[in-house]
């Protein structure tokens, strides 16, 4: 058929067929009566079978030239199995009267599959819609919108509904998420498939039972009632006169936020730093402690409310991702100062500069103007390809050099 370019194959049918299923419609479809019924409350454009596709066909001008290839064209689409062709007909004053087609039907959904193959897929979405009907009706306003997602979830449906069934009988449960007691159901699937359950969670749960702040699948248990893991702060005081324990002066310490924040430490000065290293031989200094690993989680330091009335310092590396996380510092702490975070030591240090994988692009707005001036130049490559100076390749009597300029 080289005189055809332009005439529709059965294989272009199959593909518009194939995109409808790769768009959702397809089996969105299987949906909508109990979307129309006002099961989900969802608008819909209508049932999408009976579905018709038009067919370009040969013109009558062309007839005559390409008879004989229009004939096998139109065989071709007739000799498709679960596809009902429309008939047009064209006239041609040597020819007569011949019938053409027009248009493709697939009167049924299961026409539809069975034409691309998708029929095992399409009887596992069946399984999954009559799973929800029978257990969580309200969920099918998730279902319209989701269903290739439903459908990657194959075979996990059991356990889904088993979670979001029990946490709808058991809102904001206040237990770790081991502690969960459904056939089939462990913590470790809940991590795996925090996403979906979120997206059904908010779908089925009242507003009451959800912490619409605690966002993310990171924050999960918080967002639905869970207890988490206690968070903890490690620390080393560098006065030992305010050592926590007698006779242990430079004593590693660990605690969980809640007894972190009750300290009566006397602490005056803080420094906080992201190399365990750097942390560990920190050096002493009077009403000093040294918080090892915040990056850009400062949360649980701000619970500690006897920080507000310390001085406190931030030594980070210097690149992007080391003022971002100063900047946000700031949100919690905006006393906050940085130190070893200036264009100088990034200057006298540049045989150990490394290259920054994956540049902060955001703007900062809690930077001093000589900050803010560094941060742009690193973020825009001003001063080098992507430069970074990491806060351990500093040398230590430098520090001892910004902590004697700082009066400690």
């Amino acid at each position: 058929m080289s005189n055809s370019p332009n005439w529709t194959t059965p294989a272009q049918l199959r593909q518009q067929v194939k995109r409808f299923w790769d768009n959702g419609k397809i089996l969105k479809s299987v949906v909508v009566p109990e979307v129309e019924r006002g099961v989900s409350g969802e608008a819909t454009s209508g049932p999408l079978f009976p579905l018709r596709l038009p067919i370009r066909g040969p013109t009558s001008a062309q007839l005559g030239p390409c008879f004989d290839d229009a004939r096998r064209w139109a065989a071709s689409l007739r000799a498709m199995s679960k596809v009902r062709i429309e008939e047009r007909e064209v006239r041609h004053r040597l020819l007569g009267t011949n019938s053409l087609p027009r248009a493709a039907w697939l009167d049924d959904i299961e026409d539809a599959v069975a034409l691309i193959g998708r029929a095992d897929d399409f009887a596992r979405f069946l399984e999954i819609h009559d799973a929800m009907s029978g257990r969580q009706p309200k969920l099918l306003v998730w279902l319209y919108r989701r269903p290739l997602v439903a459908l990657s979830k194959a075979g996990n449906w059991d356990g889904l509904l088993g979670m979001v069934n029990w946490l709808a009988a058991h809102p904001r449960p206040d237990i770790y998420l081991r502690q969960i007691d459904i056939p089939g159901v462990h913590s470790k699937f809940v991590e795996e498939h925090r996403a979906v359950l979120m997206e059904l969670l908010d779908c089925l749960l009242p507003p009451s039972a959800v912490d619409y702040l605690a966002t993310g699948v990171r924050r999960f248990e918080r967002r639905y009632g869970f207890r988490t893991k206690p968070e903890r702060i490690r620390f080393r005081m560098l006065d030992p006169a305010l050592a926590v324990f007698r006779g242990c002066p430079e004593a590693d310490i660990e605690l969980d936020v809640g007894t972190f924040a009750a300290l009566g430490t006397g602490v005056s000065k803080v420094f906080a730093m992201e190399n365990e290293i750097n942390f560990l031989a920190f050096p002493n200094v009077v009403g000093g402690m040294a918080i090892f690993g915040a990056g850009y989680g400062f949360e649980s330091l701000a619970k500690a409310r006897w920080l507000d009335s310390c001085k406190f310092y931030y030594w980070g590396d210097i690149d992007t991702h080391g003022f971002a996380i100063l900047d946000q510092l700031r949100a919690r702490f905006p006393h906050a100062e940085s130190i070893l975070m200036d264009r100088e030591t990034l200057l006298a240090y540049r045989t150990l500069w490394c290259r920054e994988d994956k540049p902060a692009e955001r703007e900062l707005t809690r930077l001093n103007a000589s900050e803010w001036k560094l941060y742009e130049d690193l973020r825009w490559n001003q001063i080098g390809d992507r430069v970074r100076l990491e806060q351990e390749r500093i040398g230590f009597e430098r520090v001892m050099e910004v902590l004697s300029d700082l009066a400690l």
